[in-house]
Formats: structure tokens, sequence, C-alpha cells
């Protein structure tokens, strides 16, 4: 049985002072488990990193079509985003056309991770409404999907009501796992959320980038979901913050949708790595909390760098898109608030075939 292995560790001086575990699964779409380090079968809540899946049964029914969602709408369908006003303002239009109001949302509100949002709410004394929740644009289609097939919509949330039905369908058969082997819990959103194998979790992701043998329906559902996350990653998450950053540099061959608790999944379009899509799926044991700066921008330690150096080994990723992502490593010179150089962070994993 294989455990967590040490996945990032920082050192202050020459003493490594911290060290993050953590295990990875690499898969393709075939099946085949390509790579791994410490456990590929560790079970972990895919958390926000499920939404494009929650998507998927939406836009195979013509969702999408039905309300004339734009790209930028169907990407913030798949989102946690940091509440930026063209994030407001997008769900806001879907809700419009939908017919529906943001109290209609139940996922709670909170502060924007938008630092320009975060400074206008506490200098304006603004209360937080439920579209400032990072999860509003996949509420929305959720609402969407069950006013479209004349569905309560007072109780889509619910584990038993038909669209949450469809979308654990939807999971199991794009990750090849038994409904009944699927460990339900509740998102911090308030909606049903999903625990499973690393490794099924990975194949999922690389049939999302590589549904051929699916059925058309489907293939055509998934090529929507990352053609639009693709084409509008600040919607996915915002201008500057990783997963958006990725899919820009990576020009469409790359699909990345990070989850809380330090879970995170990376597609690979065919070609960028073989000939078949290829997913990758990773679960930091410490959950990566986010740190906040003197600027209000939010970040997470660990996350972006294991997922660089996994693209770095896996040579997915050429030295000028690597350089461009420097910033967020994978490794990162560590700075005290004079300025000093105090230490370094870097990955301390090998992939094993």
């Amino acid at each position: 049985m294989n455990t967590t292995q040490p996945i990032l560790e920082l050192t202050r001086g020459r003493v490594v002072e911290a060290v993050h575990f953590g295990s990875i699964a690499i898969v393709d779409s075939k099946g085949k488990l390509l790579h791994s380090c410490g456990d590929p079968d560790m079970v972990a809540f895919l958390r926000s990193s499920a939404k494009p899946f929650q998507a998927i049964p939406f836009i195979e029914r013509g969702g999408a079509e039905h309300f004339n969602f734009t790209q930028k709408e169907l990407a913030i369908s798949c989102a946690s985003h940091e509440t930026a006003q063209i994030h407001l303002d997008t769900v806001k239009a879907m809700q419009e056309k939908i017919g529906i109001h943001e109290d209609d949302l139940q996922c709670g509100a909170h502060m924007p991770g938008d630092s320009a949002m975060l400074r206008m709410v506490i200098q304006q004394g603004v209360t937080p409404t439920p579209n400032f929740n990072n999860c509003s644009g996949k509420h929305t289609a959720m609402l969407a999907h069950a006013k479209m097939r004349g569905l309560p919509l007072e109780n889509y949330l619910d584990p038993s009501h038909p669209i949450q039905q469809d979308i654990l369908a939807v999971l199991s058969e794009m990750c090849g796992i038994e409904k009944e082997k699927i460990e339900l819990g509740i998102d911090g959103c308030s909606a049903p959320n999903f625990a499973i194998p690393l490794a099924n979790a990975a194949l999922g992701m690389a049939r999302l980038c590589d549904p051929r043998g699916l059925s058309e329906t489907r293939a055509t559902a998934c090529k929507k979901i990352t053609s639009a996350m693709t084409t509008h990653p600040e919607m996915v998450g915002n201008y500057g913050e990783f997963d958006c950053e990725l899919m820009t540099v990576g020009a469409g061959k790359i699909v990345t949708k990070r989850g809380a608790e330090g879970f995170q999944i990376v597609g690979l379009m065919p070609g960028v790595y073989g000939d078949n899509g290829v997913g990758i799926a990773f679960k930091v044991t410490d959950g990566d909390a986010s740190r906040l700066n003197d600027e209000l921008v939010s970040s997470a330690r660990v996350r972006p760098a294991v997922a660089l150096e996994i693209l770095s080994q896996l040579k997915a990723l050429d030295e000028a898109q690597l350089r461009s992502l420097s910033g967020f490593g994978p490794k990162k010179q560590l700075k005290n608030h004079r300025g000093l150089v105090t230490g370094e962070s870097h990955p301390v994993f090998d992939l094993f075939s």
C-alpha cells in the first residue's frame, strides 16, 4: 500500500523548516496509469475541481443553446471565480437570461478574492450577496438546468434531486467508478461533492480532454466545456490566478481546475504528452491553505509549484512557458517583510512510471 510522499519543502538558511506531503496520479484517456507519486488510489474530495464534470449534464441537454449562454458564461459555470466585476456582471447576465434572481442561489456569500473588489467591499461597507460566492456560476447553471426541465428550484442541491443524480451518474461514467463507491459530502457552497481515488479523477480529466470513444453527445459537451475554459480562463479564476495563467500559457492544450483543501486536476490535450489525452490529479495532504499578502492578493503555496513541476517533468511545457509562469514556481525564493531572502520553496518528488 503506497502512502503520501514529501512533495514540497521550504528551507530557512540551510535547514529544511517545513515539508508538505501529498499524492499524484497521472492517467491517460485509455485508463492507463502513466506515472504516480505517493498513493495514486488515495481517496480525496474533488471539491471545486469537480465543476467541469458538474456542468456536463446541463450542456448535454442543450442548456447552453436553450439560454443562449456565451462561452464566458459557460466558463464561469465551471469556475471558482474571484468576484471581480467581470464575474459579477457575467453571473448577473446569466440569471437575467434564465429568469432567476441571486436570492435563488443556496451557496451562501463570502468576501471576494479579487483584491480591487475586496478593497471596495471593506471601504464602502458592502455586504456580500450570493453572487459574490466563487461558486455562483456553478449554482446559476444548476438552477438553469432545473428550470429548463421544469424541475423544482427550491431543493436543487438535494442529492436526490434529478440534476444532482445526473451529475453523480456523469461523474461515475467519466471517472470509471461505480456510483455506489463514490463518497458524498457537502461542499463549502452547500452542493453535493464527491470523494474518489486520485487515479479515477485523473481518468475523468483525461476523458474530458480526449472524449474519443464517448458518445457523440458526451464528446460534444466535453469539447464545449474545455473550449470555454481555455478561451476564457479569466472566468474560471481571475487574471493573475494560477489556473487562469496556466491555461493562457497552454494556449488551448492545457485545462486545469483547482479545488479546496489542496486538490488540483490538470488535463493535457492529445499530442501534448503522447497521442492520448492525459489527466493529472493530486492532493496536498495538509490542505494547502491560501495566504493573503500585503496587496490583498491570495495565493497557494504548494499546488501551483507542484503542478508546474509535474508538467516540467513530463516536458509538457517548454522553457519559455515555464519562464512566463516562474512567479508560481516550481522553485521560489522566500523573502521576509524587509525583502531579505530567507530561504526557498522547491518540489522534492520524482514521478514514477
